[in-house]
């Protein structure tokens, strides 16, 4: 019995910049997954005209030319600082910035910080891999006790190098009523365009700064196949990081 195969391409989101792809991300990468979420969320919401979008040093500025909207790119750990300056002089645009674990938990931590504790109404979107992905697969502010990377060969050590940075939990404690705080992750894309879409209406409804970690995967420095890849995120990774809204503004930001 001859099988008929279909080789129309998987649908993508409209507002994706469609001759720059196939991506330029390693397989397996879960950036990919991200941007298709925020891409669906950014169509359903109908504000492709509206966004400026920032990317970060690192495997996040493979992103530079995803989307069909304005764009611009940072120096390393940057990008909130440079989105609350656009946000300020353009409040009528939705500014994403976009960064890794590193860019937004190591080097650019005190924008982190300071944007939320500012209330700044933007977007901020940040990829966790648990390492550098980029250069190489050193330890990370996210990197897990015991896990193994280019620069803790025997893992990390919680009594030399501290335990992990828990964002969400911690831009939650600090930022203001009108924040919307969250992380999803790449094995539950639905959930995480979910999460990204409210945190999207949070800025368009001026309520504050929002915030979404995203799980993500990296098996070329993780050095794993698929089986174990996915058993790392589901299990070791959401075992530390838990999923689910840290914080919803009382009023805007939620699904309509």
């Amino acid at each position: 019995m001859a099988v008929e195969f279909n080789n129309v391409a998987p649908a993508m989101p409209a507002c994706w910049r469609k001759e720059t792809k196939t991506h330029k991300f390693c397989p397996g990468c879960g950036h990919g997954i991200v941007l298709k979420a925020l891409g669906e969320a950014i169509d359903e919401l109908g504000i492709q005209d509206k966004v400026i979008f920032s990317v970060d040093i690192g495997c996040c500025l493979l992103a530079i030319d995803f989307f069909n909207c304005d764009t611009i790119q940072t120096h390393h750990g940057r990008t909130n600082a440079v989105c609350a300056g656009v946000k300020r002089a353009t409040p009528d645009k939705i500014v994403i910035a976009y960064m890794g674990d590193g860019g937004g938990y190591a080097i650019g931590s005190q924008h982190l910080v300071n944007c939320a504790a500012r209330n700044e109404k933007i977007t901020s979107i940040l990829v966790n891999n648990t390492n550098y992905g980029m250069t190489g697969g050193q330890m990370a502010p996210t990197t897990l006790p015991g896990q193994k990377t280019e620069t803790s060969p025997y893992g990390r050590s919680v009594e030399q190098q501290g335990e992990p940075t828990h964002g969400p939990e911690m831009i939650a404690a600090m930022a203001g009523e009108g924040a919307y705080v969250a992380r999803g992750t790449v094995a539950k894309p639905k959930q995480l365009k979910n999460y990204l879409k409210k945190a999207l209406q949070a800025q368009m409804n001026g309520s504050g700064f929002s915030f979404v970690e995203a799980l993500s995967t990296c098996p070329t420095n993780w050095a794993t196949n698929a089986q174990k890849t996915w058993a790392f995120l589901e299990d070791e990774m959401q075992a530390e990081y838990p999923v689910g809204e840290f914080k919803v503004p009382e009023k805007g930001g939620q699904d309509q």
